[in-house]
């Protein structure tokens, strides 16, 4: 069985990598019985942003291949990492399929900083599964490696992982949210209001999202969660240094200050 530990060292050794959690258990090529409770643990990778810079943590499960993976449930969360670095999770038997190495772990976590970083298992299988996958991804998961998508970083002022876009002006949050495909989606950055009214345009800054209303069963969802771009403008304040006005003295004041005791 390959090691998952070997791979965090590989991994760690790139430039530009941020995996800060690695998981432990379950392990690269092995099987969970469906339906019952296994134990998932990670441990902090050593490489920045460390476990002890992140607050909150969401763990999904995933099937897909590693560049389109499809997140099929939600088995904990958002949990605080000072609950400790493992969780308790079942996975019901009609989630999907028995197919070999179908699965990972994927855990989006929130940083102190501001911004996420998705970390993803290797994969595994889930027996005794009664559920079923389509055509097109059990071809797609046919002779698939163990080995789990990168780590995604969009924490606020860190480098992205390698293969994924630059989070600036530029990058995914320059995208129309329409046109992004992933598990992550990326809104642009709130306008910060002026001191006066001056626009005379009330056309919309972005186009709305449209809506169709499901008539059958959807497929499930791919879009995990979105991510709006952090303000960069900052603000300063001081003690008000004017001399304090002096009390009213017409009628209306002497009249209120009568009923002051």
């Amino acid at each position: 069985m390959r090691s998952f530990n070997a791979l965090v060292f590989l991994l760690g050794s790139i430039p530009g990598v941020f995996a800060d959690v690695k998981f432990t258990v379950p392990a690269a090529g092995g099987s969970i019985p469906g339906g019952t409770a296994f134990t998932v643990t990670w441990a902090d990778s050593g490489t920045a942003p460390s476990i002890a810079d992140l607050t909150t943590y969401q763990l999904f499960l995933f099937t897909g291949t590693n560049a389109a993976p499809q997140q099929i449930l939600n088995l904990k969360g958002p949990v605080a990492f000072t609950a400790g670095n493992s969780a308790s999770v079942t996975v019901p038997i009609t989630t999907g399929a028995s197919t070999p190495n179908a699965y990972f772990l994927g855990m989006i976590s929130t940083a102190a900083a501001g911004g996420t970083v998705t970390n993803y298992s290797n994969r595994f299988t889930l027996t005794g599964m009664t559920g079923a996958f389509d055509a097109a991804l059990i071809a797609a998961l046919k002779g698939i490696s163990t080995t789990g998508p990168p780590t995604v970083n969009n924490v606020v002022g860190a480098g992205a992982a390698p293969g994924v876009p630059a989070t600036g002006a530029a990058g995914d949050f320059g995208v129309s949210y329409q046109l992004q495909e992933g598990t992550m989606r990326y809104a642009p950055m709130q306008p910060v209001p002026g001191t006066k009214i001056t626009a005379t345009n009330t056309d919309r800054i972005y186009p709305t999202s449209a809506v169709t209303f499901a008539s059958t069963f959807l497929p499930i969802g791919t879009i995990v969660s979105t991510m709006t771009k952090p303000q960069t403008f900052s603000v300063a304040s001081h003690a008000n240094t004017a001399a304090p006005a002096s009390q009213p003295t017409d009628d209306m004041s002497r009249f209120l200050n009568r009923w002051k005791d």
